[in-house]
Protein backbone atom coordinates (compact mmCIF):
# COMPACT_ATOMS: atom_id res chain seq x y z
CA UNK A 1 0.00 0.00 0.00
CA UNK A 2 1.47 3.04 -0.84
CA UNK A 3 1.48 6.00 1.43
CA UNK A 4 -1.07 8.16 0.14
CA UNK A 5 -3.54 5.06 0.11
CA UNK A 6 -6.29 4.66 2.74
CA UNK A 7 -7.56 1.43 4.15
CA UNK A 8 -11.26 1.07 4.78
CA UNK A 9 -11.68 -1.85 7.29
CA UNK A 10 -15.36 -2.94 7.62
CA UNK A 11 -17.75 -5.81 8.68
CA UNK A 12 -16.99 -5.63 13.04
CA UNK A 13 -14.32 -3.97 14.33
CA UNK A 14 -13.57 -5.30 18.05
CA UNK A 15 -12.14 -2.36 19.94
CA UNK A 16 -12.82 -4.31 22.85
CA UNK A 17 -14.62 -7.27 24.08
CA UNK A 18 -18.00 -5.73 23.91
CA UNK A 19 -16.86 -2.33 22.04
CA UNK A 20 -17.55 -3.24 18.13
CA UNK A 21 -17.66 -0.55 15.14
CA UNK A 22 -18.45 -1.05 11.99
CA UNK A 23 -15.68 0.36 9.98
CA UNK A 24 -12.21 1.87 10.50
CA UNK A 25 -9.81 3.71 8.60
CA UNK A 26 -6.15 3.66 7.99
CA UNK A 27 -4.84 7.39 7.24
CA UNK A 28 -1.18 7.58 7.20
CA UNK A 29 -0.40 4.36 9.31
CA UNK A 30 -2.97 4.78 12.25
CA UNK A 31 -6.29 4.21 13.34
CA UNK A 32 -9.25 6.79 12.58
CA UNK A 33 -12.81 6.52 12.67
CA UNK A 34 -13.81 9.65 10.67
CA UNK A 35 -14.53 8.93 6.88
CA UNK A 36 -11.73 10.40 4.85
CA UNK A 37 -12.33 13.40 2.70
CA UNK A 38 -10.91 13.34 -0.82
CA UNK A 39 -8.72 9.94 -0.50
CA UNK A 40 -7.76 9.06 -4.07
CA UNK A 41 -6.34 5.51 -3.76
CA UNK A 42 -9.03 3.63 -0.45
CA UNK A 43 -8.49 0.10 -0.24
CA UNK A 44 -10.97 -2.09 1.47
CA UNK A 45 -10.79 -4.87 3.74
CA UNK A 46 -14.00 -6.60 5.17
CA UNK A 47 -13.93 -9.12 7.72
CA UNK A 48 -13.87 -8.95 11.61
CA UNK A 49 -10.88 -6.98 12.79
CA UNK A 50 -9.33 -7.34 16.21
CA UNK A 51 -5.75 -5.68 17.47
CA UNK A 52 -2.06 -7.21 17.00
CA UNK A 53 -1.90 -10.26 18.85
CA UNK A 54 0.60 -10.23 21.44
CA UNK A 55 2.82 -12.98 21.66
CA UNK A 56 4.38 -12.05 25.59
CA UNK A 57 6.96 -14.91 26.25
CA UNK A 58 8.73 -14.89 22.33
CA UNK A 59 12.06 -15.23 21.74
CA UNK A 60 13.28 -13.79 18.52
CA UNK A 61 16.86 -14.35 17.72
CA UNK A 62 16.90 -17.52 19.66
CA UNK A 63 17.46 -21.64 19.01
CA UNK A 64 18.08 -24.83 20.77
CA UNK A 65 21.61 -23.78 20.79
CA UNK A 66 21.66 -20.08 21.68
CA UNK A 67 21.75 -16.86 19.10
CA UNK A 68 20.64 -17.32 15.36
CA UNK A 69 21.94 -15.48 12.03
CA UNK A 70 20.11 -12.34 11.65
CA UNK A 71 18.15 -13.83 8.63
CA UNK A 72 17.06 -16.50 10.85
CA UNK A 73 15.86 -13.94 13.10
CA UNK A 74 13.89 -12.31 10.63
CA UNK A 75 12.16 -15.70 9.64
CA UNK A 76 11.02 -16.43 12.83
CA UNK A 77 9.80 -12.32 13.19
CA UNK A 78 7.84 -13.30 9.56
CA UNK A 79 6.25 -15.90 10.91
CA UNK A 80 4.98 -14.27 13.61
CA UNK A 81 3.62 -11.78 11.98
CA UNK A 82 1.87 -13.92 9.08
CA UNK A 83 -0.22 -15.74 11.76
CA UNK A 84 -1.46 -12.43 13.43
CA UNK A 85 1.28 -11.58 16.58
CA UNK A 86 2.10 -8.17 15.49
CA UNK A 87 3.53 -7.11 19.01
CA UNK A 88 6.52 -9.97 20.84
CA UNK A 89 7.27 -9.70 24.55
CA UNK A 90 11.16 -11.23 23.64
CA UNK A 91 11.44 -12.85 27.49
CA UNK A 92 15.16 -13.16 26.92
CA UNK A 93 17.83 -13.36 24.11
CA UNK A 94 21.15 -13.27 23.68
CA UNK A 95 20.53 -11.93 19.78
CA UNK A 96 20.94 -8.32 19.51
CA UNK A 97 17.93 -7.61 17.71
CA UNK A 98 17.62 -3.59 17.04
CA UNK A 99 17.69 -3.72 13.69
CA UNK A 100 14.57 -4.95 13.55
CA UNK A 101 13.07 -1.98 15.28
CA UNK A 102 13.52 -0.15 11.96
CA UNK A 103 11.84 -2.62 10.14
CA UNK A 104 7.91 -0.96 9.26
CA UNK A 105 7.35 -4.59 7.75
CA UNK A 106 8.60 -6.92 11.07
CA UNK A 107 6.20 -7.32 14.55
CA UNK A 108 7.53 -4.87 17.25
CA UNK A 109 8.97 -6.35 19.77
CA UNK A 110 9.37 -5.38 23.86
CA UNK A 111 12.84 -6.64 25.11
CA UNK A 112 13.72 -8.21 28.36
CA UNK A 113 17.43 -8.40 27.89
CA UNK A 114 19.35 -11.43 28.19
CA UNK A 115 18.11 -14.31 30.25
CA UNK A 116 19.95 -14.48 33.84
CA UNK A 117 20.54 -17.78 35.21
CA UNK A 118 22.76 -19.31 38.30
CA UNK A 119 25.94 -20.98 36.87
CA UNK A 120 25.04 -24.23 34.79
CA UNK A 121 22.01 -24.11 35.71
CA UNK A 122 20.05 -23.29 32.47
CA UNK A 123 20.54 -23.83 28.71
CA UNK A 124 23.88 -23.64 27.48
CA UNK A 125 24.16 -20.41 25.03
CA UNK A 126 21.17 -18.84 25.93
CA UNK A 127 22.17 -16.65 29.30
CA UNK A 128 24.36 -14.62 31.51
CA UNK A 129 25.35 -17.13 34.34
CA UNK A 130 26.22 -15.61 37.54
CA UNK A 131 26.29 -16.30 41.29
CA UNK A 132 23.73 -14.53 43.70
CA UNK A 133 26.52 -12.17 44.77
CA UNK A 134 26.84 -10.82 40.91
CA UNK A 135 23.03 -10.71 40.30
CA UNK A 136 22.12 -7.22 41.04
CA UNK A 137 24.86 -6.10 38.99
CA UNK A 138 23.49 -8.32 36.02
CA UNK A 139 20.00 -7.40 36.72
CA UNK A 140 21.23 -3.40 36.44
CA UNK A 141 23.01 -4.00 33.46
CA UNK A 142 20.10 -5.67 31.84
CA UNK A 143 17.20 -3.20 32.99
CA UNK A 144 19.21 -0.67 31.01
CA UNK A 145 19.66 -2.82 28.19
CA UNK A 146 15.97 -4.36 27.74
CA UNK A 147 12.43 -2.14 26.94
CA UNK A 148 11.37 -2.03 30.33
CA UNK A 149 11.78 -5.86 31.46
CA UNK A 150 14.07 -7.89 33.11
CA UNK A 151 14.27 -11.63 32.73
CA UNK A 152 15.74 -14.26 35.94
CA UNK A 153 15.63 -18.08 35.89
CA UNK A 154 13.71 -18.67 38.64
CA UNK A 155 14.49 -22.55 38.79
CA UNK A 156 15.98 -25.21 37.04
CA UNK A 157 17.27 -28.76 37.50
CA UNK A 158 19.76 -29.40 40.30
CA UNK A 159 22.12 -32.11 38.85
CA UNK A 160 22.87 -33.13 41.95
CA UNK A 161 19.48 -33.06 43.84
CA UNK A 162 18.47 -35.12 40.33
CA UNK A 163 15.25 -32.14 40.50
CA UNK A 164 14.00 -29.22 39.92
CA UNK A 165 14.98 -26.31 42.65
CA UNK A 166 15.03 -22.74 43.15
CA UNK A 167 18.17 -20.89 41.92
CA UNK A 168 18.45 -17.77 43.85
CA UNK A 169 18.61 -16.96 48.22
CA UNK A 170 15.99 -15.44 48.93
CA UNK A 171 17.96 -11.98 49.45
CA UNK A 172 19.42 -12.51 46.34
CA UNK A 173 15.82 -11.89 44.58
CA UNK A 174 14.79 -9.33 47.02
CA UNK A 175 18.13 -6.99 46.18
CA UNK A 176 17.88 -7.46 42.43
CA UNK A 177 14.02 -6.80 42.15
CA UNK A 178 14.50 -3.56 44.19
CA UNK A 179 17.33 -2.76 41.82
CA UNK A 180 15.13 -3.54 38.47
CA UNK A 181 12.31 -1.50 39.82
CA UNK A 182 14.51 1.75 40.97
CA UNK A 183 15.80 1.66 37.10
CA UNK A 184 12.19 1.63 36.31
CA UNK A 185 12.24 -2.30 34.94
CA UNK A 186 9.78 -4.62 35.60
CA UNK A 187 10.71 -8.77 36.21
CA UNK A 188 9.51 -11.99 35.52
CA UNK A 189 10.78 -14.88 35.99
CA UNK A 190 11.00 -18.96 34.46
CA UNK A 191 9.74 -20.77 36.74
CA UNK A 192 8.51 -24.78 36.55
CA UNK A 193 8.28 -25.92 40.23
CA UNK A 194 6.84 -25.04 43.50
CA UNK A 195 9.44 -23.91 45.73
CA UNK A 196 10.71 -20.94 44.39
CA UNK A 197 7.35 -18.99 44.08
CA UNK A 198 6.79 -17.44 47.48
CA UNK A 199 10.57 -15.82 47.67
CA UNK A 200 10.09 -14.49 44.01
CA UNK A 201 6.46 -13.21 44.43
CA UNK A 202 7.13 -11.80 48.31
CA UNK A 203 10.22 -9.94 46.95
CA UNK A 204 8.00 -7.73 44.74
CA UNK A 205 8.13 -9.75 41.24
CA UNK A 206 5.90 -8.51 38.83
CA UNK A 207 5.26 -11.70 36.36
CA UNK A 208 6.17 -15.48 36.15
CA UNK A 209 6.19 -17.58 32.95
CA UNK A 210 5.15 -20.78 32.84
CA UNK A 211 4.16 -20.93 36.78
CA UNK A 212 2.92 -24.53 36.19
CA UNK A 213 4.03 -25.06 39.74
CA UNK A 214 1.28 -22.80 41.52
CA UNK A 215 -0.33 -24.30 44.16
CA UNK A 216 -3.55 -24.14 46.88
CA UNK A 217 -0.65 -22.07 49.04
CA UNK A 218 0.49 -19.67 46.38
CA UNK A 219 -2.30 -18.84 44.00
CA UNK A 220 -3.89 -16.53 46.77
CA UNK A 221 -0.48 -15.15 46.99
CA UNK A 222 -0.27 -13.97 43.76
CA UNK A 223 -3.39 -12.66 43.47
CA UNK A 224 -3.17 -10.74 46.50
CA UNK A 225 -0.01 -9.20 44.70
CA UNK A 226 -1.31 -8.78 41.12
CA UNK A 227 1.21 -10.81 40.26
CA UNK A 228 0.66 -11.64 36.30
CA UNK A 229 1.44 -14.98 34.45
CA UNK A 230 2.06 -15.86 31.44
CA UNK A 231 1.17 -20.46 31.15
CA UNK A 232 3.21 -21.11 27.47
CA UNK A 233 0.59 -24.56 27.04
CA UNK A 234 2.02 -24.80 24.06
CA UNK A 235 5.32 -25.30 25.22
CA UNK A 236 4.05 -27.38 28.73
CA UNK A 237 3.01 -30.18 26.20
CA UNK A 238 6.46 -30.93 25.20
CA UNK A 239 6.38 -31.72 29.19
CA UNK A 240 6.30 -35.52 28.70
CA UNK A 241 8.70 -36.02 25.91
CA UNK A 242 11.33 -33.90 27.84
CA UNK A 243 10.47 -36.33 30.58
CA UNK A 244 11.16 -39.54 28.85
CA UNK A 245 14.22 -37.78 27.53
CA UNK A 246 15.76 -37.67 31.13
CA UNK A 247 14.33 -40.85 32.93
CA UNK A 248 17.30 -42.60 32.86
CA UNK A 249 19.68 -39.82 34.19
CA UNK A 250 17.58 -38.08 36.48
CA UNK A 251 14.12 -40.00 37.12
CA UNK A 252 13.02 -37.76 40.07
CA UNK A 253 12.97 -34.99 37.44
CA UNK A 254 11.11 -36.65 35.28
CA UNK A 255 8.27 -37.65 37.45
CA UNK A 256 8.03 -34.30 38.88
CA UNK A 257 7.83 -32.95 35.18
CA UNK A 258 4.65 -35.31 34.41
CA UNK A 259 3.35 -33.95 37.72
CA UNK A 260 3.13 -30.93 36.45
CA UNK A 261 2.10 -31.43 32.96
CA UNK A 262 -0.68 -33.49 34.04
CA UNK A 263 -2.28 -31.02 36.45
CA UNK A 264 -1.79 -28.10 33.97
CA UNK A 265 -4.97 -26.92 33.00
CA UNK A 266 -6.37 -27.11 36.73
CA UNK A 267 -3.45 -24.89 37.52
CA UNK A 268 -4.32 -22.42 35.09
CA UNK A 269 -7.97 -22.34 35.69
CA UNK A 270 -7.66 -22.11 39.23
CA UNK A 271 -5.03 -19.18 38.67
CA UNK A 272 -7.87 -17.39 36.87
CA UNK A 273 -10.76 -18.45 38.84
CA UNK A 274 -8.69 -16.43 41.73
CA UNK A 275 -8.07 -13.65 39.67
CA UNK A 276 -4.57 -13.65 38.80
CA UNK A 277 -4.09 -11.94 35.76
CA UNK A 278 -3.22 -14.71 32.80
CA UNK A 279 -1.31 -13.45 28.85
CA UNK A 280 -1.02 -15.61 26.01
CA UNK A 281 3.03 -16.93 25.48
CA UNK A 282 4.44 -18.98 23.49
CA UNK A 283 7.91 -19.55 24.43
CA UNK A 284 8.76 -19.89 20.04
CA UNK A 285 12.29 -19.27 19.87
CA UNK A 286 14.33 -22.33 21.58
CA UNK A 287 12.80 -25.69 20.08
CA UNK A 288 9.10 -24.43 20.02
CA UNK A 289 8.23 -22.81 16.18
CA UNK A 290 6.96 -19.33 16.03
CA UNK A 291 3.57 -18.72 15.05
CA UNK A 292 1.59 -20.29 18.03
CA UNK A 293 -0.12 -17.57 19.56
CA UNK A 294 -3.53 -19.01 17.79
CA UNK A 295 -3.33 -22.34 19.54
CA UNK A 296 -1.98 -20.68 22.72
CA UNK A 297 -5.12 -18.97 22.82
CA UNK A 298 -7.42 -22.36 22.46
CA UNK A 299 -5.01 -23.79 24.91
CA UNK A 300 -6.71 -21.35 27.34
CA UNK A 301 -9.62 -22.00 26.44
CA UNK A 302 -8.96 -25.88 26.59
CA UNK A 303 -7.71 -25.10 30.29
CA UNK A 304 -11.55 -23.69 31.27
CA UNK A 305 -10.70 -19.49 30.51
CA UNK A 306 -13.80 -18.24 29.08
CA UNK A 307 -13.02 -17.89 25.03
CA UNK A 308 -13.26 -13.97 24.96
CA UNK A 309 -11.04 -13.84 28.17
CA UNK A 310 -8.81 -15.73 26.40
CA UNK A 311 -8.72 -13.83 23.98
CA UNK A 312 -8.23 -10.69 25.73
CA UNK A 313 -5.03 -12.25 27.30
CA UNK A 314 -3.40 -11.76 23.53
CA UNK A 315 -5.14 -8.64 22.36
CA UNK A 316 -6.90 -6.06 24.38
CA UNK A 317 -5.41 -6.68 28.50
CA UNK A 318 -2.71 -8.02 26.58
CA UNK A 319 -1.58 -4.42 24.75
CA UNK A 320 -2.90 -2.89 28.00
CA UNK A 321 -0.44 -4.82 30.31
CA UNK A 322 2.66 -3.99 28.42
CA UNK A 323 1.58 -0.19 28.14
CA UNK A 324 1.02 -0.52 24.20
CA UNK A 325 -2.25 0.53 22.29
CA UNK A 326 -5.08 -1.35 20.33
CA UNK A 327 -7.19 0.24 18.02
CA UNK A 328 -7.47 3.40 19.95
CA UNK A 329 -7.95 6.98 17.44
CA UNK A 330 -4.47 7.70 16.71
CA UNK A 331 -3.27 4.71 17.33
CA UNK A 332 -0.43 2.44 14.98
CA UNK A 333 -2.70 0.48 12.83
CA UNK A 334 -1.61 -2.77 14.02
CA UNK A 335 -4.18 -4.93 13.56
CA UNK A 336 -5.99 -8.49 11.98
CA UNK A 337 -8.76 -9.77 10.01
CA UNK A 338 -10.69 -12.97 10.15
CA UNK A 339 -13.77 -14.39 8.22
CA UNK A 340 -15.47 -14.91 11.64
CA UNK A 341 -15.87 -13.41 15.32
CA UNK A 342 -13.46 -14.89 17.14
CA UNK A 343 -15.14 -14.70 19.93
CA UNK A 344 -17.37 -17.14 19.26
CA UNK A 345 -14.29 -20.02 18.12
CA UNK A 346 -10.92 -18.96 18.85
CA UNK A 347 -9.74 -21.29 16.75
CA UNK A 348 -10.04 -18.61 13.40
CA UNK A 349 -7.25 -17.11 15.07
CA UNK A 350 -4.90 -19.22 13.28
CA UNK A 351 -6.24 -18.31 9.65
CA UNK A 352 -5.62 -14.89 9.60
CA UNK A 353 -7.29 -13.19 6.05
CA UNK A 354 -5.14 -10.05 5.98
CA UNK A 355 -2.61 -8.78 8.28
CA UNK A 356 -2.16 -4.66 9.25
CA UNK A 357 1.09 -3.75 10.14
CA UNK A 358 2.01 0.06 10.75
CA UNK A 359 -0.82 0.91 8.51
CA UNK A 360 0.34 -1.43 5.78
CA UNK A 361 -1.36 -4.86 4.48
CA UNK A 362 1.76 -7.63 4.77
CA UNK A 363 -0.57 -10.94 4.66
Amino acid sequence: MSDRAVLHVKGRVLVGPEEVRDEVWVIDGRISYDRPTGAADVRTAEGWALPGLVDAHCHVGLDQHGAVPEDVAEKQALTDREAGTLLVRDAGSPSDTRWIDDREDLPKIIRAGRHIARTRRYIRNYAWEVEPEDLVAYVAQEARRGDGWVKLVGDWIDRDLGDLSACWPRGAVEAAIAEAHRLGARVTAHCFAEDSLRDLVEAGIDCVEHATGLTDDTIPLFAERGVAIVPTLVNIATFPALADGGEQRFPRWSAHMRRLHERRYDTVRNAYDAGIPVFVGTDAGGALAHGLAGAEVAELVTAGIPPVEALAATTWAARRWLGRPGLEEGAPADLVVYEQDPRADVRVLTAPRRVVLNGRVVG
